[in-house]
């Protein structure tokens, strides 16, 4: 029987802190499951207009962030974390996203589970949001 053999496709991103590797002479690259989380984390992050160009382009969760907390901002949250990621990052099926508050802390955490698209692995990815200032 003949063996198939299937490249698997690999997802690159660069570094956003822009790291500098010696070996290539370049800055660094994160690839695949840490690309996506890279991508996904700075897609929750990106608030509503604040892409030229692109206002559409964002999470409205960090405008709930001093909002009431209750089941439904909390689903609100939960939806616009989905729809961002839905829309703008397709290397990623989202399995379950979940949103834990710190009241005292005035922080939300943003759990999202992922399959990524060239693996059969969930991944987790979290991310804390908390006042600018």
């Amino acid at each position: 029987m003949a063996t198939v053999n299937r490249k698997i496709r690999e997802f690159s991103d660069i570094d956003l802190l822009f790291g500098f590797d010696s070996v290539t002479n370049d800055v660094n690259k994160k690839l695949n499951e840490n690309a996506i989380k890279q991508s996904i984390k700075n897609l929750i992050l990106t608030k509503n207009y604040e892409r030229l160009f692109h206002p559409e382009n964002g999470c409205q969760i960090s405008s709930l962030l001093f909002e009431n907390i209750d089941p439904t901002t909390i689903s609100i949250m939960e939806q616009s974390v989905r729809t961002v990621i839905d829309n703008l990052e397709p290397r990623a099926q989202i399995i379950n996203v979940i949103i834990n508050e710190a009241i005292d802390s005035n922080t939300i955490d943003v759990t999202v589970e992922f399959i990524p698209k060239n693996s059969v692995n969930p991944v987790t990815v979290i991310t804390t949001i908390e006042r600018a200032r």
